[in-house]
């Protein structure tokens, strides 16, 4: 009896590296204008996958608003993206969760570039904490920046400019609050109620012309995500092998769900909650041991 070859896995995922850096080289999915002359506004774009998205969208043609409440870090990543992709970043300094600042930067947006066709709400705020070491102000400053500050943005920007244009709005969230996950309270409440955002928002706006669409991403490697909620200790221990892909997923991963949502291939598409986790959430072990365990021990790392 002849066996047959278990078949090779093709590694065929896109360039991407862990640094907030731009990549050295990059393979275009879909035609390198999919996004000329548009304008995208990105919370939270100067690090992490919030630059990774703003570089591929760039990539696409795009130009680009990246916000957040630090301007220096802002400026080096526009430097950045701009030199690499040859298309306009403008950094802008605001806080989410103040709505005044959030209208100077787009009043600055439109000066600038006199449009704004997509909105990536990015910004976020996440640690790990069990409910009972979690305090009150703790709690609240999450849902302020992830639940607040999308509804902040999306409501300036809509008020400004979408409402009589149209436009695309893809929120980041992510599948912790799908079934409950130790130390993650604050951050999967905040997402959950995004999530249910993003339905609403969809029904609402849709006759402007305004779709609303959510990426849930996964375990990312790169990112300070990734870092502080033990990423790297869960890849040593192989908890990553119970995910039917095997591995987390990169930026540049999260970054092309985000530019499929934003473009005119997903036209048709609005109030979809799209997961890209490789299949996690619904193999992943929800350990609370485990992660119990190692908030214990970074906690005694600290004194």
């Amino acid at each position: 009896m002849i066996m047959a070859e278990k078949p090779q896995v093709v590694n065929n995922l896109p360039e991407d590296i862990e640094t907030d850096e731009c990549m050295s080289t990059y393979t275009h999915i879909y035609s390198p204008d999919l996004l000329i002359d548009q304008v995208a506004f990105i919370t939270g774009g100067g690090s992490g996958i919030g630059f990774r998205i703003a570089e591929v969208l760039m990539r696409h043609g795009c130009d680009t608003v990246i916000a957040s409440r630090n301007l220096e870090k802002l400026t080096e990543a526009a430097k950045k993206l701009s030199s690499t992709t040859s298309r306009r970043c403008l950094p802008i300094g605001m806080d989410v969760r103040q709505p005044e600042t959030i209208s100077a930067a787009m009043d600055e947006t439109l000066k600038t570039f006199g449009r704004v066709d997509i909105l990536i709400n990015n910004a976020a705020g996440n640690f790990l904490c069990p409910a009972t070491s979690l305090s009150f102000n703790a709690f609240k400053t999450v849902m302020e920046i992830d639940t607040m500050g999308t509804f902040n943005t999306s409501k300036v920007i809509y008020d400004k400019w979408f409402k009589d244009h149209g436009g695309s709005i893809v929120n980041i969230s992510a599948t912790l609050g799908y079934r409950g996950q130790a130390l993650q309270v604050h951050a999967g409440s905040a997402k959950a109620a995004n999530d249910a955002m993003t339905r609403h928002l969809a029904v609402e706006w849709g006759p402007s012309g305004v779709r609303v669409n959510t990426v849930a991403p996964g375990p990312i490697s790169g990112t300070e995500g990734y870092r502080r909620l033990g990423g790297s200790h869960a890849e040593s221990a192989g908890v990553f092998r119970s995910i039917p892909l095997q591995r987390a997923g990169n930026k540049t991963e999260i970054a092309h769900a985000v530019l499929f949502l934003a473009s005119r291939a997903a036209s048709y598409i609005t109030g979809a909650i799209l997961v890209s986790d490789g299949g996690a959430w619904l193999t992943s072990a929800n350990d609370v041991e485990r992660l119990l365990g190692f908030w214990s021990a970074e906690k005694r790392k600290d004194k």
